[in-house]
Protein backbone atom coordinates (compact mmCIF):
# COMPACT_ATOMS: atom_id res chain seq x y z
CA UNK A 1 0.00 0.00 0.00
CA UNK A 2 1.27 3.33 -0.92
CA UNK A 3 1.67 5.73 2.12
CA UNK A 4 -0.19 8.90 2.37
CA UNK A 5 1.78 10.29 5.01
CA UNK A 6 5.65 10.42 6.62
CA UNK A 7 6.03 7.98 8.79
CA UNK A 8 9.05 9.39 11.33
CA UNK A 9 11.16 6.67 13.02
CA UNK A 10 12.51 7.43 16.63
CA UNK A 11 15.69 5.53 17.93
CA UNK A 12 16.31 6.07 21.48
CA UNK A 13 20.22 4.39 22.22
CA UNK A 14 22.67 3.53 24.69
CA UNK A 15 25.60 4.12 22.46
CA UNK A 16 26.63 5.15 19.30
CA UNK A 17 27.15 1.19 18.14
CA UNK A 18 23.56 0.45 20.00
CA UNK A 19 22.40 3.43 17.52
CA UNK A 20 24.05 2.20 14.49
CA UNK A 21 22.28 -1.35 14.78
CA UNK A 22 18.56 -0.23 15.82
CA UNK A 23 18.31 2.23 12.84
CA UNK A 24 19.75 -0.71 10.34
CA UNK A 25 17.03 -2.93 11.85
CA UNK A 26 14.33 -0.32 11.71
CA UNK A 27 15.29 0.98 8.30
CA UNK A 28 14.96 -2.40 6.79
CA UNK A 29 11.49 -2.34 8.11
CA UNK A 30 10.19 0.80 7.77
CA UNK A 31 12.72 2.71 4.99
CA UNK A 32 11.06 4.03 1.49
CA UNK A 33 12.46 2.82 -1.37
CA UNK A 34 13.44 5.50 -4.46
CA UNK A 35 15.68 6.30 -7.31
CA UNK A 36 18.20 9.01 -6.84
CA UNK A 37 17.04 11.51 -9.19
CA UNK A 38 20.25 13.82 -8.36
CA UNK A 39 23.33 13.14 -5.91
CA UNK A 40 25.47 10.90 -5.36
CA UNK A 41 24.88 7.38 -6.87
CA UNK A 42 22.66 9.44 -9.22
CA UNK A 43 20.18 6.27 -10.95
CA UNK A 44 20.76 4.14 -8.33
CA UNK A 45 18.16 2.82 -5.31
CA UNK A 46 18.24 4.32 -1.89
CA UNK A 47 16.62 3.30 1.27
CA UNK A 48 15.57 5.94 3.39
CA UNK A 49 13.61 6.78 6.58
CA UNK A 50 11.32 9.07 5.86
CA UNK A 51 12.49 11.35 9.24
CA UNK A 52 14.42 9.80 12.13
CA UNK A 53 15.51 11.27 15.39
CA UNK A 54 18.43 8.95 17.12
CA UNK A 55 19.13 9.75 21.06
CA UNK A 56 22.30 8.63 22.04
CA UNK A 57 22.51 8.56 25.58
CA UNK A 58 26.13 7.76 26.68
CA UNK A 59 28.03 7.59 23.17
CA UNK A 60 30.83 7.83 24.58
CA UNK A 61 31.12 4.05 25.94
CA UNK A 62 31.42 2.42 22.52
CA UNK A 63 31.97 4.57 19.72
CA UNK A 64 33.16 2.23 17.36
CA UNK A 65 30.33 -0.59 15.86
CA UNK A 66 30.89 -4.16 16.59
CA UNK A 67 30.46 -7.14 14.34
CA UNK A 68 29.90 -10.25 15.83
CA UNK A 69 32.64 -12.93 15.09
CA UNK A 70 31.70 -15.05 12.29
CA UNK A 71 29.91 -12.14 9.74
CA UNK A 72 31.91 -12.18 7.17
CA UNK A 73 31.22 -7.82 6.92
CA UNK A 74 33.95 -5.93 7.51
CA UNK A 75 33.64 -3.14 10.03
CA UNK A 76 32.15 -0.09 8.77
CA UNK A 77 34.78 2.35 10.67
CA UNK A 78 37.75 1.69 13.25
CA UNK A 79 39.15 4.05 15.31
CA UNK A 80 42.42 5.13 13.23
CA UNK A 81 39.82 6.56 10.63
CA UNK A 82 37.71 8.44 13.78
CA UNK A 83 41.08 9.91 14.72
CA UNK A 84 41.48 11.10 11.15
CA UNK A 85 38.20 12.53 10.86
CA UNK A 86 38.64 14.62 14.07
CA UNK A 87 41.37 15.95 12.52
CA UNK A 88 39.54 16.75 9.65
CA UNK A 89 36.76 18.42 11.99
CA UNK A 90 39.20 20.32 13.98
CA UNK A 91 41.58 21.73 10.89
CA UNK A 92 40.71 24.21 8.20
CA UNK A 93 43.03 22.51 5.90
CA UNK A 94 41.39 22.10 2.14
CA UNK A 95 42.80 21.07 -1.08
CA UNK A 96 42.08 23.07 -4.22
CA UNK A 97 39.56 20.11 -5.81
CA UNK A 98 37.13 20.50 -2.77
CA UNK A 99 34.42 22.94 -2.35
CA UNK A 100 34.74 23.15 1.50
CA UNK A 101 35.83 20.91 4.86
CA UNK A 102 33.50 20.77 8.03
CA UNK A 103 36.47 22.04 8.89
CA UNK A 104 36.81 25.10 7.40
CA UNK A 105 33.14 25.48 8.30
CA UNK A 106 34.12 24.79 11.83
CA UNK A 107 37.64 26.21 12.69
CA UNK A 108 39.10 27.43 9.23
CA UNK A 109 39.66 30.79 6.86
CA UNK A 110 37.52 30.38 4.30
CA UNK A 111 39.49 31.18 1.13
CA UNK A 112 37.74 34.40 -0.84
CA UNK A 113 34.33 34.20 1.43
CA UNK A 114 33.68 37.35 0.12
CA UNK A 115 33.20 35.85 -3.18
CA UNK A 116 30.64 33.20 -1.10
CA UNK A 117 28.22 35.43 0.82
CA UNK A 118 28.77 39.23 0.72
CA UNK A 119 29.48 40.82 4.21
CA UNK A 120 28.61 38.00 6.31
CA UNK A 121 31.52 37.37 8.82
CA UNK A 122 32.58 33.74 8.02
CA UNK A 123 36.36 33.99 9.99
CA UNK A 124 35.45 32.63 12.58
CA UNK A 125 36.34 29.45 15.23
CA UNK A 126 32.86 28.28 16.03
CA UNK A 127 34.35 25.77 18.12
CA UNK A 128 36.65 28.03 20.62
CA UNK A 129 33.65 30.91 19.89
CA UNK A 130 30.80 28.03 21.67
CA UNK A 131 33.59 26.99 25.13
CA UNK A 132 34.27 30.97 25.15
CA UNK A 133 30.64 31.70 25.10
CA UNK A 134 29.63 29.23 27.98
CA UNK A 135 32.88 30.01 30.24
CA UNK A 136 32.07 33.77 29.53
CA UNK A 137 28.35 33.86 29.59
CA UNK A 138 27.37 30.91 31.66
CA UNK A 139 24.83 27.80 30.29
CA UNK A 140 21.66 29.85 30.58
CA UNK A 141 21.94 30.02 26.57
CA UNK A 142 20.07 29.50 23.14
CA UNK A 143 22.32 30.96 21.15
CA UNK A 144 26.10 28.39 21.11
CA UNK A 145 25.30 27.41 17.65
CA UNK A 146 27.67 26.14 15.29
CA UNK A 147 26.88 25.86 11.59
CA UNK A 148 28.08 24.12 8.08
CA UNK A 149 25.72 25.18 5.77
CA UNK A 150 25.96 28.31 3.66
CA UNK A 151 23.34 30.33 1.46
CA UNK A 152 25.56 29.29 -1.60
CA UNK A 153 25.64 25.83 -1.18
CA UNK A 154 22.94 24.99 -3.10
CA UNK A 155 24.51 25.20 -5.77
CA UNK A 156 27.26 23.38 -4.73
CA UNK A 157 27.30 19.50 -6.69
CA UNK A 158 28.05 18.03 -3.49
CA UNK A 159 26.73 20.23 -0.70
CA UNK A 160 27.53 19.63 3.18
CA UNK A 161 25.42 16.44 4.57
CA UNK A 162 25.61 17.95 8.35
CA UNK A 163 24.46 21.75 8.41
CA UNK A 164 24.18 22.62 12.33
CA UNK A 165 25.81 21.52 15.20
CA UNK A 166 23.89 22.90 18.21
CA UNK A 167 24.83 22.36 21.51
CA UNK A 168 23.10 22.52 24.81
CA UNK A 169 24.09 22.22 28.61
CA UNK A 170 22.05 21.07 31.20
CA UNK A 171 22.42 18.93 34.13
CA UNK A 172 25.88 19.93 34.06
CA UNK A 173 26.45 17.68 30.39
CA UNK A 174 27.19 19.36 27.43
CA UNK A 175 24.75 17.98 24.81
CA UNK A 176 25.23 18.16 21.05
CA UNK A 177 21.54 18.32 18.78
CA UNK A 178 22.87 17.71 14.88
CA UNK A 179 21.14 17.87 11.50
CA UNK A 180 22.00 16.39 8.51
CA UNK A 181 20.12 16.53 5.25
CA UNK A 182 21.72 13.52 3.91
CA UNK A 183 23.25 10.62 5.87
CA UNK A 184 24.93 7.25 4.88
CA UNK A 185 23.32 4.91 7.43
CA UNK A 186 26.27 2.33 6.52
CA UNK A 187 29.52 4.01 6.59
CA UNK A 188 28.87 7.55 7.30
CA UNK A 189 26.91 7.75 10.52
CA UNK A 190 29.50 5.50 12.79
CA UNK A 191 32.41 7.64 11.22
CA UNK A 192 30.45 11.35 11.66
CA UNK A 193 29.43 10.33 15.02
CA UNK A 194 32.35 8.72 15.94
CA UNK A 195 34.42 12.34 15.17
CA UNK A 196 31.80 14.40 16.36
CA UNK A 197 31.48 12.76 19.84
CA UNK A 198 35.32 13.50 19.81
CA UNK A 199 34.56 17.01 19.28
CA UNK A 200 32.03 17.40 22.05
CA UNK A 201 34.46 15.17 25.03
CA UNK A 202 37.29 17.96 23.95
CA UNK A 203 34.42 21.14 24.04
CA UNK A 204 33.24 19.78 27.46
CA UNK A 205 36.62 19.14 29.25
CA UNK A 206 37.70 23.05 27.95
CA UNK A 207 34.24 24.54 29.35
CA UNK A 208 34.53 22.28 32.75
CA UNK A 209 31.39 20.24 31.86
CA UNK A 210 30.75 16.38 32.28
CA UNK A 211 30.17 15.22 28.75
CA UNK A 212 26.45 14.77 27.55
CA UNK A 213 24.29 13.00 24.92
CA UNK A 214 23.85 13.54 20.94
CA UNK A 215 20.59 13.83 19.34
CA UNK A 216 20.45 13.83 15.65
CA UNK A 217 17.82 14.94 13.49
CA UNK A 218 17.92 13.82 9.71
CA UNK A 219 14.98 13.30 6.63
CA UNK A 220 17.54 11.40 4.48
CA UNK A 221 19.02 9.06 6.71
CA UNK A 222 19.78 5.96 4.09
CA UNK A 223 21.39 2.80 2.60
CA UNK A 224 22.36 3.16 -0.46
CA UNK A 225 21.80 0.13 -2.74
CA UNK A 226 25.44 -1.80 -2.33
CA UNK A 227 24.85 -1.83 1.28
CA UNK A 228 21.39 -3.51 1.56
CA UNK A 229 23.30 -6.87 2.13
CA UNK A 230 25.52 -5.66 4.39
CA UNK A 231 22.90 -4.24 6.51
CA UNK A 232 20.73 -7.87 6.05
CA UNK A 233 23.43 -9.75 7.28
CA UNK A 234 24.37 -7.42 10.19
CA UNK A 235 20.98 -7.38 11.50
CA UNK A 236 19.96 -11.31 10.82
CA UNK A 237 16.99 -10.07 8.42
CA UNK A 238 16.66 -12.73 5.57
CA UNK A 239 14.08 -10.74 3.62
CA UNK A 240 12.74 -7.36 5.68
CA UNK A 241 9.93 -5.66 4.63
CA UNK A 242 10.70 -2.17 3.29
CA UNK A 243 12.54 -4.71 0.64
CA UNK A 244 10.13 -7.03 -0.15
CA UNK A 245 9.63 -7.47 -3.76
CA UNK A 246 11.35 -4.30 -4.45
CA UNK A 247 12.44 -4.13 -8.62
CA UNK A 248 13.52 -1.11 -10.79
CA UNK A 249 9.62 -0.60 -12.31
CA UNK A 250 8.42 -0.49 -8.32
CA UNK A 251 10.89 2.27 -7.93
CA UNK A 252 9.08 5.60 -7.86
CA UNK A 253 11.14 8.61 -8.61
CA UNK A 254 9.44 10.94 -6.12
Amino acid sequence: MEREFLEPVFIEAFDVDDAWFQCLSAILDKGHVYMITRGSYEGQKRLEFDFAVVRIKKPSHQIIPIIPEGMSIPAPTDMDYIQGYLGYLLTGAKTDTEDYTYGERLVGRLQDPGAMVKNMPLNVNQVEEVIKIYKDKGFGTNQATMEIGMPSDIRLADPPCLRIIDTRIRYGKLHFILYFRSWDLWGGFPSNLGGLQLVKQYMAEEIGVEDGEIIAVSKGLHLYEYSWDLAKIRTNKVNPAALKDVTAKEVKTR
